[in-house]
């Protein structure tokens, strides 16, 4: 039986339950929904659902009442594993944004191990969604993203080093969704 996760409309309503008391999240979350509506058009008609629930999911995992590993990929994947969502969804969760780095330095790697991670158009795009979206929702660059991510976490913190070292290859997904959307009015 199909998950009500497999729509847009389903995604939103559970991160809508979930995430509105912290704030800013929720403002981000919201924009990077908008934003992955925008660059879905650059996909094939059947990834764009997909795209657009990750991106409304992507966070949910910061609510207070998921938190578990303290690890918002890790948490919000599993989440949604409990509550029956197709596992290219969960999987996308789980490694949005180069997860796997912040998992490395949180010692979760083994944990996170458990949901492949896959490496297509759609990721970039949801990894283009979050990484061109600021913390209340403001459209910014990949630079820009990524430094305003480095003043916010202090050096030396596990985001922090993660985004550093994950910098190369969020940019990398950055560069090859840019150049999916080609024409697409998309760029900041």
């Amino acid at each position: 039986m199909p998950s009500a996760l497999d729509t847009p409309k389903g995604a939103a309503e559970l991160a809508e339950s979930l995430l509105p008391p912290l704030g800013n999240r929720w403002l981000h979350t919201q924009a990077v929904a908008a934003r992955a509506v925008e660059a879905s058009k650059a996909l094939p008609k059947n990834e764009r659902d997909l795209l657009v629930s990750a991106a409304w999911l992507h966070d949910i995992g910061y609510a207070p009442e998921l938190r578990d590993t303290g690890f918002h990929p890790l948490d919000g994947a599993r989440h949604l594993t409990s509550l029956g969502a197709p596992d290219r969804l969960v999987r996308l969760v789980a490694h949005h944004s180069g997860a796997v780095y912040e998992a490395e330095q949180r010692g979760l790697s083994a944990e996170l191990a458990v949901y492949e991670r896959e490496d297509s158009r759609v990721l970039d795009a949801l990894i283009f969604a979050d990484m061109t979206t600021g913390p209340a929702g403001q459209r910014f660059d990949f630079d820009q993203r990524i430094d305003e991510i480095l003043v916010r976490y202090e050096p030396g913190s596990e985001v922090h080093n993660a985004i550093t070292k994950a910098r190369p290859y969020l940019g990398a997904a950055v560069e090859r969704a840019v150049a999916l959307l080609g024409d697409q009015p998309m760029k900041s």
